[in-house]
């Protein structure tokens, strides 16, 4: 079968996801462990397979069993891979259709659809949560170069769930920054009347007014911000989270104004 997708520019770098990487395994660790034998698939690696070799490392802290497999549609990056493969780490050729014989537990999509059109996005985001193991998930974003910045999307069988912020806190001036990050599904609708635009715009009042603790650290002033946002926002983490920099809420509450289904 012919890949699904295209290629993308590939650009990848040494621990550029690992924020992503640390909240999958702490939020979705628990469900790995209760696999069978735990398979996470990172669609579209890139040019380098560090990001695959991060996340086999990262999800085998929370469960030993778990194997990894990259899924790359540019068949020259899966051959530059290949002499990374190891004992629970493997890559295949192929795209949207993830070609392996059973449902993965987790899809990690990074920098992916950013490079696509924002209409081809509800099809993907589809196709891909229809490929998901019973209580999998899909997770889809976007992060900087250097990965101080993230936003994503997480995804179970049945369609979006959150929207998770996450930030290194010593490089934000406000979280409106993070627009810049937002995954595909959002990022052009950060317009007045759009809520991402109102919760971006809540979340930098929060924050100005959560000046004064600045002086106790960057820390501080994002979690004071963020209990304040949550009066009005349906957060679905608490302060352990929020102490990492991250922040996640609802879907329902971010969705695009004029779309009642966005799988």
């Amino acid at each position: 079968m012919r890949p699904i997708g295209t290629a993308t520019r590939g650009t990848t770098n040494p621990n550029r996801l690992r924020r992503m990487d640390r909240w999958i395994a702490a939020v979705h660790g628990p469900a790995l462990r209760r696999a069978d034998a735990p398979v996470a698939v990172d669609l579209g690696y890139g040019a380098a397979p560090w990001t695959a070799v991060e996340l086999l490392q990262r999800l085998r802290t929370v469960e030993p069993r778990t194997t990894v497999v990259g899924v790359e549609i540019d068949p020259e990056r899966v051959a530059a891979a290949l002499p990374y493969e190891r004992e629970g780490l493997a890559f295949v050729h192929g795209g949207f259709e993830i070609p392996l014989p059973r449902c993965p537990d987790l899809i990690r999509a990074a920098n992916v659809l950013r490079q696509y059109d924002e209409a081809e996005v509800a099809a993907v985001w589809q196709r891909l949560c229809a490929r998901l193991a019973p209580g999998g998930l899909l997770v889809e974003g976007t992060c900087d170069e250097i990965g101080r910045r993230h936003v994503w999307v997480a995804l179970g069988p049945e369609g979006p769930r959150t929207v998770t912020f996450a930030t290194r806190l010593g490089s934000l001036d406000r979280p409106s920054d993070l627009a810049e990050r937002l995954p595909k599904a959002l990022i052009h609708r950060n317009v007045p009347g759009e809520p991402v635009h109102a919760f971006l715009r809540d979340f930098d009042r929060a924050w100005a007014a959560a000046a004064p603790y600045a002086s106790l650290g960057a820390r501080q002033r994002w979690i004071t911000a963020v209990r304040a946002l949550s009066a009005d926002w349906p957060l679905t983490d608490g302060p352990r989270r929020w102490r990492q920099g991250e922040v996640t809420v609802k879907w329902d509450a971010l969705r695009p104004e004029q779309q009642t289904d966005n799988r």
